[in-house]
């Protein structure tokens, strides 16, 4: 990581904060410099800043510059769970912890290097860099995602998940008590005060619309099944903390909890959010085929609902999410 400041001269007061690092940083391109911004990676003075930030004379311009990432993934032998395999897609449960692509800070060990070396062929669609990808997870979120083999099978299966014809459930697990057709309407964008987190508060935010589809009530939280229409940037997190009932584990958005219950100290031991990608239903991008994929909860999280289970009172425990 490299480390830089600058100091706002007087001939550059009133101009954009991209276009002062521009030229202030030779061989940076504008818009990598706009990503950082957008990613938090520059500050004015202690705040965040955007783009068109107008710059005053005297301010002070501190930037970190992640290392490169290498122009071509490298295929890795990393272990991973193929749920479904054909000459246009694949269907891949992606374990908590993994990244999706390479990016700052992650240049290998991603769910793209794995693909690499386990399967054939990917579509190019994505660049260089997501080859195959269509969509994604969090880091922290496990579960299924579908790749694309070859770019007829990406455009198709992108077009699907713009149109939003592709059916996606999660399980998570939340403090409070949350009731299945709770639906949420809340439009998501970067959190002014953070760019790397997201807000249902933003200025500028796109639509997302998040429905709770089947709840269980176990002590002091719910585990639920979440159906999203969107798929916009961390929308289960943000919207169910939103709500008041953030996702058990996610230290982002207020899911961590110094203080608990004696019977609420399983959830102590989560390294990541409650949540996994448990079904995904599409249409197949040759022959038209609805497919639908599951995959069940990973040890982690299923040996955590069966402590809380068993310590859950019978009256906050009226029964299992089907």
């Amino acid at each position: 990581m490299t480390h830089l400041e600058f100091t706002v001269g007087g001939e550059s007061a009133g101009s954009r904060l991209d276009l002062f690092l521009a030229g202030a940083i030779p061989g940076e391109s504008r818009s990598h410099l706009q990503r950082l911004i957008r990613e938090g990676r520059v500050c004015l003075g202690d705040r965040a800043a955007r783009p068109n930030t107008l710059l005053r004379a005297g301010e002070r311009v501190s930037v970190e510059v992640p290392p490169p990432s290498p122009a071509t993934p490298e295929p890795e032998p990393i272990p991973l769970v193929i749920v479904y395999e054909d000459a246009d897609l694949a269907v891949v449960d992606k374990p908590a912890g993994m990244v999706v692509h390479p990016g700052a800070g992650h240049p290998a060990g991603t769910l793209v290097n794995a693909l690499l070396h386990h399967l054939d062929g990917l579509s190019g669609v994505g660049g260089e860099e997501r080859p195959g990808i269509v969509h994604r997870l969090d880091r922290g979120t496990s579960g299924l995602i579908v790749v694309a083999k070859h770019d007829r099978s990406h455009r198709e299966l992108s077009r699907q998940f713009h149109d939003r014809e592709v059916e996606k459930e999660y399980v998570a697990l939340v403090w409070g008590a949350v009731h299945a057709g709770r639906r949420i309407d809340l439009p998501i964008g970067r959190d002014p005060a953070n760019r790397q987190k997201m807000s249902a508060r933003a200025r500028r935010a796109r639509t997302a619309v998040t429905r709770v589809t089947g709840s269980e009530r176990i002590g002091g939280f719910t585990l639920v099944k979440v159906a999203i229409a969107t798929g916009r940037t961390h929308q289960i997190r943000v919207h169910l903390s939103a709500i008041g009932h953030p996702v058990v584990g996610d230290g982002e958005y207020g899911g961590v909890r110094r203080h608990v219950a004696a019977d609420e100290r399983p959830v102590q031991r989560l390294e990541r959010p409650f949540l996994h990608a448990a079904r995904l239903r599409l249409t197949h991008p040759s022959d038209g085929r609805r497919f639908e994929f599951t995959s069940p909860m990973p040890p982690d999280l299923s040996d955590l609902i069966d402590d809380l289970r068993a310590h859950a009172a019978p009256d906050r425990h009226p029964g299992r999410l089907g």
